[in-house]
């Protein structure tokens, strides 16, 4: 199954040139390479079912294992004192489309995605969903929008009605920070 998927994946992300040679064709699809080739890794090893000292001896019962969680990748240091706010809108707001949102920080720098400098991060939003997985990038879909390019504002369109938004920092990967860098939850109403 996970080799399957690793050649869907790296088949769907490289193409070849007409030399022949395969050129990956971006930064954020450089990551995802990166990403199903841990996968693949990840999805390779086995547990071995005896300690060492076990394994000479007759009478010793093999370790059980528990359930295996999903392969964590290392995460950046953040920096201590740092943080993210919302410079609006702000908590309690009520709000009509299309919805302003501007980003703060403290304490470190914002980069686009694929730079991996120290202290710095690129801003993720969250809507109306729970904080993501730490060990593993941050998804990407309509409750995680990703500021990979940088930016510290956008406008949203949101279904009129009360929404929780909240702000996280990724790294060059998209992973939250150690100690993770995010805004308390704010909730606004949509007319």
């Amino acid at each position: 199954m996970c080799n399957a998927l690793r050649t869907l994946i790296i088949g769907y992300l490289i193409y070849r040139r007409k030399n022949g040679t395969v050129k990956i064709v971006s930064p954020i699809l450089k990551f995802a390479i990166c990403s199903s080739a841990i996968l693949a890794v990840a999805c390779s090893q086995q547990d071995v079912p005896q300690t060492e000292a076990a394994a000479g001896s007759e009478n010793v019962a093999p370790e059980t294992t528990e359930a295996s969680s999903p392969a964590v990748m290392p995460r950046t240091a953040s920096t201590e004192g740092a943080s993210v706010f919302f410079i609006s809108p702000a908590d309690g707001d009520t709000v009509t489309n299309p919805v302003g949102i501007e980003f703060g920080i403290e304490g470190m720098n914002v980069v686009k995605a694929g730079d991996n400098q120290p202290d710095s991060g690129h801003h993720h939003l969250l809507i109306d969903t729970d904080l993501p997985d730490f060990g593993l990038p941050i998804p990407a879909d309509e409750h995680h929008i990703h500021f990979g390019d940088g930016s510290t504002s956008t406008e949203i369109t949101l279904e009129p009605g009360t929404h929780t938004l909240r702000m996280i920092l990724g790294d060059h990967l998209h992973i939250p920070h150690d100690s993770p860098i995010m805004s308390d939850p704010i909730t606004i109403t949509v007319k």
